[in-house]
């Protein structure tokens, strides 16, 4: 056993003692169906931004994609307009390949369960422990580069991938409450603002949030202005216990908006003497095993389903299955 006690309010061990998927255990067959059934007109929406964007530094690290070319064996051409007819002269064929230098987390994109882990006494002795979900530990499970990572030996993105990322999709539309106004929306506020858009939750939803910032960022082309992006849209207060018991009891399998990071940063100061920076990100990636989805492009999926009363739909959003990595890039496809 890795941890001989757990956070309060999480529910490690729950799925068994070596689970890495979290709450994306709890998404069955017939909540699948439920999702399917949504599919009602066949119309397709694209929930992704373009990988070059937002363009801008993300978390002071994150960069755009570069794209490459490699050269052929033993050789100083490039992969890229290769005339085949230097192999052979009768051959016409000319191959393109390229590469790229991917940050898994700039864009559209997956945060796994190992993406961010938290100082805790696992074990009981006492002293807090470098821990990530269900008790994986860092240096052990989760390895830094002296330890011949990165690499997620456990918890990696590929456990997401292999667990059929589809289901129902619920949105909610802050967007259209707040405008563009940088509102720290709570748990009062979220549940007024569902029953007002007649929006319901049930287990194995993946609920997306609507804010306004992706569209912010897509209209300010290739150079936005941090002052602007950074203070501007509504997001979670990830400080509200009333609101971390709700993701809790609701039964959602993923958390997901159209923002950096779901939850308002920095938060609201924090009375105790050690605490998370990123309490949204402590409850659901730490705690509960609960995905997040960031920087997805919601508003024309908000809009089709504000004009036609509804708040469902059908989403399958499967992150690359790269064994390891912290978090994927990803393409979300949602069907009305």
């Amino acid at each position: 056993m890795r941890w001989a006690r757990r956070p309060e309010g999480s529910n490690w061990g729950d799925f068994g003692v070596d689970d890495q998927v979290g709450m994306m255990n709890t998404l069955t067959p017939a909540m699948r169906r439920g999702g399917i059934a949504e599919a009602k007109e066949g119309i397709a929406f694209t929930l992704s931004m373009s990988l070059d964007r937002p363009g801008l530094p993300v978390a002071g690290t994150r960069k755009p994609p570069q794209r490459f070319s490699i050269c052929r064996p033993n050789s100083d051409d490039p992969n890229f307009l290769y005339e085949y007819s230097h192999i052979r002269p009768a051959f016409n064929d000319i191959v393109n390949d390229d590469a790229v230098t991917l940050f898994t987390q700039y864009s559209t994109q997956w945060d796994g369960l190992s993406h961010m882990g938290f100082k805790f006494d696992a074990d009981g002795d006492g002293v807090p422990e470098l821990t990530f979900y269900n008790g994986y530990r860092g240096g052990v499970e989760i390895l830094g580069p002296a330890a011949g990572g990165p690499n997620a030996v456990a918890l990696g993105i590929e456990n997401l991938a292999v667990a059929n990322v589809q289901g129902r999709g619920t949105l909610v539309d802050l967007a259209r409450v707040y405008g563009r106004e940088a509102a720290t929306v709570g748990y009062d506020d979220l549940m007024r603002i569902m029953d007002a858009q007649k929006v319901d939750v049930v287990p194995g939803d993946f609920l997306c949030l609507r804010t306004g910032l992706a569209d912010l960022i897509i209209e300010a082309g290739e150079h936005p202005d941090p002052g602007v992006i950074f203070k501007s849209c509504p997001a979670l207060d990830g400080r509200d216990p009333k609101l971390l018991r709700w993701i809790s009891d609701s039964g959602l399998v993923a958390l997901c908006a159209d923002n950096f990071a779901i939850e308002r940063y920095p938060s609201r100061k924090s009375a105790e003497a050690s605490h998370a920076a990123w309490p949204l990100h402590e409850h659901c990636l730490f705690k509960r095993g609960i995905h997040l989805g960031e920087l997805w492009v919601l508003s024309e999926l908000g809009d089709w389903l504000h004009e036609h009363r509804r708040c469902h739909f059908l989403l399958t959003a499967p992150p690359l299955r790269l064994p390891g990595a912290v978090g994927s890039p990803v393409t979300p496809i949602a069907t009305v």
